[in-house]
């Protein structure tokens, strides 16, 4: 055994000699030198000598501030803060574009196309009023926003900034069992939760990928926000006097941004310790220099890879949702419809939880896409409390220009503050969308954790709003 040592070691002393001969290197020189290089290169940049003139590092500086332990998480919540700001404003005008497109000169268009060629009332309904109306909102409300945040979050990517984000989130993340790398995916879900899920690709672990999955939907995505924001202006603003009716509407939907962060960090310590057991895995995370945004494929990464991807996927569960929105608003057993039968029928349940039956119809069959919860709302209300003249008929999604008007709809139909506070938990804590749940199967394989996913948020939804019910009880 000797003998076989001492002649591995003379071959690897004759290779290492061939090779300096050959290239007219030294090996063992040329990696010291490397070495000194990059301790010298390090050395520049971080330390001085006494009396010598401090040089002025850019970089460094902004490191300085947006990592800081007391300026880093206002800094970056500011900034998200910004970017949603200008998604919600800035999708505005170009979803009115849209729904004005799409909904109120396309939609009456292919009606009376339909009642011109003779098309039967209720096929017409089934294609036009339900599959393309759910179509129609899907595009409106989705198509806009996406197109915004996700070339300003690629932007930040692009920029540098995100591994900052990764940086300052990374221990509470590992104090929860989870991986740094999870901040990133959770400020993807703000944009849409798919895509958050896609994100999680950057996470090595595959058990703290998991756990990032799972908890992904807790992040407010921008098909929750016109709920939210909606919701929020009428009960929460209209309890308080009117000057301070924006600022606590403002206060109340961030609230319950921030409350999502909460959620996923104590489902991710849960996971953590239970089913997903393990502790966190430690990561080096070098924080690349900070570079010029690159316009051209930062509009591609984000527009084609991102919005049409995932936009392409909520259209093509949306139509059959809106069939079936269709169909349950029209068909009749009794003299009343199914929607009327189930709204019967699990209202006594809903109220437990401070919500109704229409509610949970809505989300029940509006699983395909956030964006046509308050759409199906309003047609489901009005049909359940028999408004005349309000709406386009039983099956067809609407949604009014008027704050008030909607408010009176709602009210109508029951609604009060407690009702308002529920909805903003259940649309935080409820099952992800359709596109969602089949990105989880895609991106595990395995079909018990995309069923954990889905039904995880669902309890979890229904015991705060149970708890909050209760308490609102008892302060009554």
């Amino acid at each position: 055994m000797e003998q076989q040592q001492n002649n591995n070691s003379e071959n690897i002393l004759s290779l290492a000699n061939t090779l300096r001969w050959d290239l007219g290197v030294d090996l063992h020189d040329a990696v010291i030198e490397s070495i000194y290089e990059d301790a010298s290169r390090i050395a520049r940049k971080t330390v001085q000598s006494t009396g010598e003139k401090a040089t002025y590092n850019f970089e460094r500086k902004i490191d300085q501030l947006v990592t800081s332990r007391w300026l880093g998480f206002p800094i970056m919540f500011l900034l998200l803060a910004l970017v949603f700001w200008i998604t919600v404003a800035g999708a505005n005008v170009p979803s009115g574009m849209l729904a004005s497109l799409l909904l109120d000169t396309v939609h009456p268009a292919l009606k009376g196309f339909a009642a011109n060629i003779g098309l039967p009332w209720w096929l017409s309904g089934v294609l036009i009023d339900g599959a393309y109306l759910s179509m129609a909102w899907v595009i409106a409300v989705m198509l806009p926003p996406m197109a915004i945040f996700f070339p300003l979050f690629t932007l930040l990517e692009d920029l540098g900034y995100l591994p900052r984000v990764a940086f300052n989130m990374d221990s509470l993340f590992r104090k929860a069992g989870a991986h740094g790398k999870q901040a990133l995916s959770m400020s993807m879900g703000f944009g849409c939760n798919a895509a958050g899920v896609i994100a999680t690709r950057v996470i090595d672990s595959p058990r703290e990928r998991l756990i990032a999955i799972i908890t992904n939907n807790f992040s407010l995505c921008n098909g929750r926000w016109p709920t939210q924001i909606l919701i929020a202006t009428i009960f929460i603003g209209g309890a308080v006097p009117s000057y301070w009716a924006g600022l606590v509407s403002a206060g109340a939907v961030v609230g319950i941004a921030v409350l999502g962060i909460g959620f996923s960090l104590a489902v991710s310590w849960g996971l953590s310790r239970s089913v997903l057991k393990g502790e966190a895995s430690t990561f080096s995370l070098e924080l690349p220099p900070y570079r010029p945004p690159r316009i051209l494929q930062t509009l591609y990464t984000s527009l084609i890879d991102r919005t049409i991807f995932v936009l392409w996927r909520a259209i093509v569960f949306a139509i059959p949702a809106g069939v079936v929105i269709w169909l349950v608003a029209n068909i009749h057993i009794g003299g009343e419809s199914l929607a009327e039968h189930f709204i019967d029928w699990t209202n006594p349940v809903a109220l437990l939880f401070g919500l109704n039956g229409v509610i949970i119809l809505a989300y029940i069959i509006a699983i395909p896409a956030n964006e046509i919860v308050i759409p199906t709302i309003l047609m489901l209300t009005v049909v359940s409390a028999g408004m005349a003249g309000v709406g386009h008929g039983a099956g067809v999604m609407f949604e009014l220009d008027s704050i008030s008007a909607t408010e009176n709809i709602l009210r109508a139909g029951g609604w009060t503050l407690l009702t308002g506070v529920n909805l903003m938990l259940f649309s935080l804590l409820h099952n992800p969308c359709s596109t969602t749940i089949y990105t989880i199967y895609k991106e595990t394989n395995s079909v018990k954790w995309t069923l954990v996913s889905t039904f995880l948020p669902i309890v979890l939804g229904l015991v705060i709003c149970f708890f909050v019910t209760q308490l609102w009880m008892l302060l009554a």
